[in-house]
């Protein structure tokens, strides 16, 4: 056995230990009253609390320092879709979503990756926006551009579960991340633009299976509340 094979041997072993170790530590679970209330240096939900004022309540920088203010550090995303994505921050580790459903976790302080989750056909057909991911218990959640919600080890990285919610091959899609309210994941499906005999809706989800356990239609049915105020072909 030649010493560049035992080398390559080494180092394969090495990276794969470094892998292992690069996950995030102290990971405290997430809770209702947390997501309703963020600690300060949180930032638990895509506009950080439930009025959407997107403010966080830190200090430390204000009008007297901001001038003083320098860049830390810099994290190249991928370049393979379009960029709206709002990160989350929980306990010094942020959580950053990127085009076709690619989550990234980061050590806030230095840039430094942690876990990356990259699903297979990543970098496919679109822009692939994934706007942002939510959070609860011990789990990062996202939506898919093929109608799909899933939820990855906020630790690893490693996938939980992955729930189709429609066909695709029909128009739907997702644009827009999850919320996580009482222990469901809930998102609104889009692609209506698309004929079908169906109708866009807005879905909740068992966030620790992925089991639909509702489904509401965002134009009422014949029958539905509300239906009844449609006209019908004649």
């Amino acid at each position: 056995m030649s010493r560049r094979f035992l080398f390559s041997i080494s180092i394969s072993v090495l990276l794969a230990s470094l892998w292992l170790k690069a996950q995030v530590k102290d990971f405290r679970p997430v809770t209702e009253s947390m997501l309703r209330n963020p600690a300060a240096g949180d930032w638990l939900n895509w506009r950080r609390t439930d009025n959407a004022w997107g403010y966080s309540p830190l200090d430390q920088i204000n009008t007297r320092n901001v001038q003083r203010v320098q860049l830390a550090w810099s994290w190249a995303m991928d370049n393979t879709g379009a960029q709206e994505a709002t990160p989350l921050v929980h306990d010094g580790v942020m959580y950053l979503p990127n085009p076709h459903g690619v989550i990234q976790a980061l050590d806030a302080a230095t840039g430094d990756l942690l876990w990356e989750y990259r699903p297979a056909g990543a970098g496919g057909e679109g822009n692939g926006v994934q706007r942002n991911i939510a959070i609860y218990g011990d789990k990062i959640f996202g939506t898919t551009s093929n109608a799909h919600i899933i939820a990855v080890d906020a630790r690893s990285g490693k996938l939980a579960w992955d729930t189709q919610v429609a066909d695709h091959k029909l128009g739907y899609e997702y644009t827009s991340g999850p919320i996580v309210v009482r222990g469901k994941v809930i998102a609104g499906m889009t692609g209506c633009t698309h004929y079908k005999e169906d109708v866009c809706f807005i879905t909740g989800h068992d966030s620790e299976t992925g089991k639909e356990v509702w489904r509401t239609s965002t134009v009422a049915r014949p029958g539905e509340p509300g239906g009844d105020t449609w006209a019908t072909a004649t």
